[in-house]
């Protein structure tokens, strides 16, 4: 298995991402997942290796999985054959690299929240709201919410994606498109979170990405993946504290020890990952990965 961690494709305009290497096609994209991994909005200087390739598996997988709900922008995954110009970069490109169509990005992440985490737990704690949504009282840190709601947030090319409302995301992009949106976007977070806890997994949350194609709105970027998602596992789930993953949360438990011991303040650089969290991480996500799509 090849560790990439940046790729350099002559002749084609590239945009790089936290994680992904995005190549202008002309009328298509190509998504390139590396082995970067980022932890407050902080890319860090080792990779975990195989992790874009578990990323593109588990995309694939979900937009196979969701076919026939709402459209996508996936052609295919690079495997046997590279687009045509990229032939010698074969080896680089496969199994981590999907064509996809390109489109118009709507600039809102569209977060449904099915638990109590993360940012929604601060906020619910200071104003017993998220993202403007009223919760009932009493709710612990990751409880299961009543039903999931929708949590919009900007989308930022660098720094960190910041909460808005509802009203909010309607007036940056229109209501028209919110209203959609918002109703695919919990359509898809029911479906697999209800798949997912049948193989043992909770997806407390998730970001979902649109774009705009001859007038047609396509579920774009990546879907469902432990760098878009919580992912809990149901057999050790606790409400009241903070959960046990699947997901890079592994990463920035061990951050947060540097953070809290003066050995690091968020910024770059990012501080090496010693090899057990690397192994480990690379566990997590490959176990994710496993049982989801077997």
């Amino acid at each position: 298995m090849q560790t990439v961690i940046t790729t350099s494709l002559s002749g084609f305009p590239v945009r790089r991402g936290k994680v992904r290497d995005v190549y202008d096609l002309g009328d298509e994209l190509l998504l390139v997942a590396t082995d970067r991994i980022s932890a407050y909005d902080v890319v860090l200087p080792t990779p975990i290796p195989g992790k874009g390739e578990m990323l593109t598996r588990i995309s694939r997988f979900w937009f196979t999985f969701l076919e026939g709900l709402v459209p996508h922008h996936l052609i295919e995954v690079v495997d046997r054959v590279a687009p045509r110009g990229l032939e010698a970069h074969l080896d680089e490109l496969r199994g981590r690299t999907m064509r996809c169509k390109k489109t118009e990005v709507v600039p809102i992440e569209c977060v449904v929240r099915g638990y109590l985490a993360g940012s929604g737990w601060g906020d619910y704690r200071r104003t017993g709201a998220v993202c403007g949504v009223k919760l009932p009282a009493g709710l612990r840190q990751c409880d299961r919410l009543p039903e999931p709601i929708f949590t919009p947030a900007t989308k930022a090319e660098t720094g960190h994606d910041e909460n808005i409302s509802y009203q909010q995301a309607c007036l940056a992009v229109g209501e028209d498109c919110m209203a959609l949106l918002r109703q695919r976007s919990i359509l898809l977070y029911s479906k697999a979170a209800e798949y997912a806890r049948n193989k043992g997994i909770i997806i407390a949350d998730t970001k979902f990405e649109w774009g705009l194609r001859n007038g047609e709105y396509l579920l774009i970027d990546e879907v469902l993946t432990p760098d878009s998602s919580r992912f809990w596992p149901a057999d050790r789930y606790e409400p009241g504290r903070d959960q046990d993953s699947f997901d890079k949360q592994y990463v920035r438990n061990y951050l947060t020890t540097l953070v809290e011991a003066g050995k690091w303040d968020k910024t770059p650089p990012g501080p090496p990952l010693p090899p057990d969290i690397v192994a480990n991480t690379a566990a997590k996500y490959r176990e994710a990965v496993e049982r989801l799509t077997s």
